[in-house]
């Protein structure tokens, strides 16, 4: 075999994108809930490795180099290993305009995708912060999971927009990559490099969201991580369930949709597609 071309990945998408809409219910709402707690995994342990860069001012582009590292897994699992993200997915979009899949079956995979990410991702929130992980270094990990949970429910509607795009831009690109890669070691690479550039430049994830946010709502009960997170009271006063879903998820959302299908299924498919 050999590394595909960019108007042979096109075709490659396509096909998969007309496969997934026609998976079952129940296919989707399990490689959903994988999808989503890989993710959170990788959003959990990034934050690990890097907490203590990212609570100082001058270890902080340091930190969020780090943490992009780590994060990277994520994607690597749900390509590899097998899960249904509805960040990816938003390529479907090639197979839609190609005429080998519909507007329904799209919107279909996106529902269920969409509510089985937040599920899994949801779940290892809560198994992370009732686990006592959060604890290390005196609290100090809770602390910033607060800060950086309050610094995404902060942003306003154009800053969440615009983040999203950029993020899933470059996630959908890891994807892209993945998908004409020949070998094992080429899927991984491809999908390292565009993670690790969208989460060191602080780019905004709807599915890793689902963990970060949930994640900084349940550790903001806990007075000693509360203290520790550095956050005004005015920064707190988003960082609640309307905050995550209607000041984050939704803008984020929509712009993830944006960066995956239009500056990349869309791009490629009128630059590469014939007839």
């Amino acid at each position: 075999m050999r590394p595909l071309k960019p108007d042979e990945i096109l075709e490659v998408v396509i096909e998969a994108g007309r496969a997934k809409g026609e998976n079952s219910f129940l296919r989707l709402a399990i490689l959903g809930v994988l999808a989503g707690a890989f993710i959170a995994m990788a959003a959990a342990g990034s934050n690990v490795a890097a907490f203590n860069l990212l609570s100082e001012p001058g270890s902080y582009g340091l930190g969020k180099a780090l943490a992009g590292v780590v994060f990277t897994t994520g994607l690597m699992l749900v390509v590899v290993g097998g899960g249904e993200l509805f960040t990816g997915n938003t390529l479907m979009v090639a197979s839609l305009a190609s005429g080998q899949t519909t507007i329904s079956k799209v919107l279909r995979n996106w529902g269920i995708v969409y509510f089985f990410n937040m599920v899994g991702a949801m779940m290892v929130a809560y198994f992370i912060v009732a686990s006592g992980n959060l604890d290390a270094s005196s609290g100090l990990l809770g602390g910033v999971t607060i800060k950086i949970a309050a610094g995404k429910t902060s942003l306003t509607f154009i800053e969440g927009l615009i983040l999203g795009i950029l993020c899933n831009w470059l996630v959908c690109l890891g994807v892209w990559i993945a998908y004409g890669a020949d070998t094992m070691t080429g899927k991984l690479l491809g999908c390292f490099f565009p993670v690790w550039l969208f989460v060191a430049s602080g780019y905004e994830h709807s599915v890793a969201n689902m963990y970060y946010i949930p994640a900084g709502i349940l550790a903001k009960s806990y007075e000693s991580y509360l203290n520790l997170s550095g956050v005004s009271m005015e920064g707190l006063s988003t960082l609640n369930w309307q905050g995550f879903l209607l000041g984050n998820l939704v803008p984020v959302t929509l712009g993830n949709i944006i960066g995956g299908s239009l500056m990349v299924a869309i791009a490629y498919f009128l630059a590469y597609r014939r007839g």
